[in-house]
This record gives C-alpha cells, sequence and structure tokens, in this order.
C-alpha cells in the first residue's frame, strides 16, 4: 500500500531542487514589487476601491472551489462595511457571507499578529455559523475528532483520494504548523506560503473548511510577504481556474517522501498569474474612478448610480430595461425613464444589435 507523506519518518521535512523553481520564484518577486511599486503611486481611494474588488473576488472565489456560490453584492457589502467604506447599493448579508468575509479580513488586516489554535477556531466557527455543512452537522471551532477521508463517486463504489492523519495526533501536528508558521525562517516568504497551505492541506484538522482556511492562511502570508495588509491580487482566483490540476498535483504530491519540487512549481506559476490579472482589475478600478471622476457633478438618482456602479464593474449579458428594473428594483416604465435620461445625457447608448429585445451600454469615454 503506498504511503502517505506524513508517514515517513522525515516528515514534516520538505525538500525541492532550488534550480527548478528559481526563475519562476524570480518573476513572482518582480512582479509583486512592480505592482506594490504602481499601487503606490496612485491615491487613496483607488487603492482603496482595488483593495475591496480583490478581497470581494478573493471571497468570491475561494467559496467556488468547494462548490458553494455567494452573492457578490452582499460579499462587496459586508467587505466595505467592515472596512468603513460606502458605496451606492450596499445590502445586508447573510451569516454565510458574514462568517466568510470575517475571516478573510481577521487573515489579511491582522496578518502580523500570531496565529494560534483560538483563531482558528474562531474562523472555523464563522465559517459554519450552523454548526453544519450543508445538510450534515459537523465539529466546528475545534479540532476534528473523527477520521477524514478524500472521497468521490456514487454511495457504495466511494473512490478514497486521501486519508489524513488519525485525530489522536491532529493536535500534535498542529501545535508543530503553529511553531513553523509563527516562527522566523531563512526560506523566501513566498515559498512559506506554499509549504503553508500544503501542510495545512495535509493535516486536515477540521471536519470541513480545510481548503477555504488555507487559502486564508496563503493570503495571510502574502500580505506579511508584501508587508502590507492590503491585497491587491488574487490567488483563489487562479486556484479556481487551474482548479483540476491544483487537485491533481496535491493528490501526487501527497504521496511523496517530502520532495515537493512539482508543488512549488505550480503554486509559484499560479501565483504569477494571479499577479498578472491583478493588472485588468487595477485598469477596471481606474476607469471607474476616472468615470465618476468625469461626472462629479451631473445629476443621477441613486438607481442609475446603483446600475452605472453594475456597468462599470462588468454585468453578465446585456443590458436591457427589463434587467434594468430587476437590478434596480422598480418598476419598468421607472426604468425606460432612468435609461432615456442617461441617453440624453450622452452616458449610455443603445447597441446596434437587430433583433426585437433592445440592449444599452456604456458610451466609451
Amino acid at each position: 500500500m503506498t504511503k502517505y507523506i506524513y508517514q515517513y519518518p522525515s516528515w514534516p521535512s520538505f525538500i525541492w531542487n532550488d534550480k527548478d523553481i528559481q526563475v519562476i520564484l524570480g518573476k513572482v518577486r518582480y512582479l509583486q514589487g512592480k505592482l506594490l511599486g504602481q499601487m503606490s503611486s496612485l491615491g487613496f481611494s483607488i487603492k482603496e476601491q482595488t483593495h475591496l474588488s480583490n478581497l470581494t473576488l478573493d471571497v468570491l472565489k475561494s467559496s467556488e472551489i468547494e462548490g458553494e456560490k455567494l452573492n457578490e453584492d452582499q460579499v462587496r457589502s459586508s467587505i466595505a462595511r467592515r472596512l468603513g467604506m460606502e458605496y451606492a447599493g450596499m445590502i445586508p448579508s447573510g451569516r454565510d457571507v458574514e462568517g466568510v468575509v470575517e475571516m478573510m479580513l481577521d487573515a489579511t488586516q491582522k496578518c502580523k499578529l500570531p496565529l494560534d489554535e483560538d483563531r482558528l477556531f474562531g474562523w472555523h466557527a464563522a465559517l459554519f455559523p450552523t454548526g453544519r455543512s450543508g445538510m450534515y452537522k459537523i465539529v466546528t471551532g475545534r479540532y476534528r475528532d473523527g477520521e477524514m477521508q478524500v472521497v468521490s463517486g456514487p454511495l457504495g463504489k466511494e473512490k478514497v483520494h486521501y486519508q489524513a492523519p488519525s485525530p489522536e495526533t491532529v493536535k500534535e501536528e498542529m501545535d508543530r504548523f503553529l511553531g513553523w508558521f509563527n516562527g522566523e525562517t531563512k526560506m523566501d516568504p513566498v515559498i512559506k506560503v506554499a509549504i503553508a497551505h500544503f501542510w495545512f492541506i495535509i493535516i486536515h484538522p477540521f471536519d470541513d473548511g480545510n481548503g477555504r482556511i488555507a487559502r486564508a492562511l496563503s493570503d495571510m502570508l502574502l500580505s506579511r510577504s508584501d508587508e502590507a495588509p492590503h491585497r491587491y491580487y488574487s490567488m483563489s482566483s487562479q486556484i479556481l481556474i487551474d482548479r483540476k490540476r491544483y487537485y491533481e498535483i496535491l493528490q501526487r504530491s501527497q504521496h511523496s517522501d517530502g520532495e515537493i519540487t512539482e508543488w512549488l512549481d505550480w503554486f509559484l506559476n499560479c501565483l504569477y498569474r494571479a499577479l498578472e490579472a491583478s493588472q485588468e482589475l487595477i485598469h477596471n478600478v481606474l476607469h471607474k474612478s476616472m468615470f465618476w471622476d468625469n461626472h462629479n457633478e451631473t445629476d443621477f438618482n441613486a438607481r442609475q448610480r446603483l446600475m452605472l456602479n453594475k456597468l462599470l464593474d462588468g454585468i453578465d449579458g446585456k443590458l436591457k430595461s427589463s434587467k434594468w428594473a430587476k437590478m434596480a428594483k422598480c418598476s419598468a416604465d421607472t426604468a425606460l425613464r432612468d435609461i432615456k435620461d442617461l441617453i440624453e445625457k450622452g452616458i449610455i447608448e443603445q447597441e446596434e444589435s437587430g433583433g426585437r429585445s433592445t440592449n444599452y451600454k456604456l458610451v466609451d469615454f
């Protein structure tokens, strides 16, 4: 029977080939520095908006990796409230959203504080406020007390992908992990991020939520490595895009004797793509800021402000008057009046698309 990594005598000593990851590590460090340099030259408002957009993305995508889709407006509103920001269209959010937002903000805004059991237990309890994962009751706010297997397939024909360390050893394993996590190491901070993520997943200390907490730990250490609590790029978004490879490489690496070069290479390349993708997000934030600067004195009602923000952020599908009415929670006649007013002001225009339905878009500026 094939051994798991934690069953080797060398556990938890990790080894890797420096030469194989040197180039991509250098690229990551260069892009990190470039991005932080770009952000330092921008105004406070742009930084805050970029931070808000990236945190929103991170929370949404980290949950989506686990198959859970959260409401984007609720996530954005919850983060904005906790950061003391205001924008048009803020709405209340449910306990599922509040819990994951609370964890992510604690991890990034307080990244320099030590990580201990109580803090981890608080995150876990926040993720599962009802004490249930879907229909199933789970142990929350403490380490698991049962065996943990990652399985797939129909009942009776399950395939075991991973068997985590026994519950009796979890406390000891986590004490060792937390000691390393909080301690000083000579390794590059970004390598530490990749190892922490992998090590935590191997221990699998909770009944559920291990993936989301591992990604929060990654963001925590990335904030330390950037020496800034603001998040200007989203690792979870890139993991979601490459989710199949993420699980494949985790599965292969969990059977190694501590050799994790393949995992480090994948993780660093994923981080590099996240840093590249942040350029587009910053462009969008700058574009949105420029729009509102240009229309600082233009008279808009609350519905128009809400919908213009949604258009600037990018909405799914075409904008029709019926979609406007639904999203702005108004009648069809009111929606049409709002749209006509914005057309007269030269802000939106009718798309040149045939057919029976009329679509609208922002005028390029």
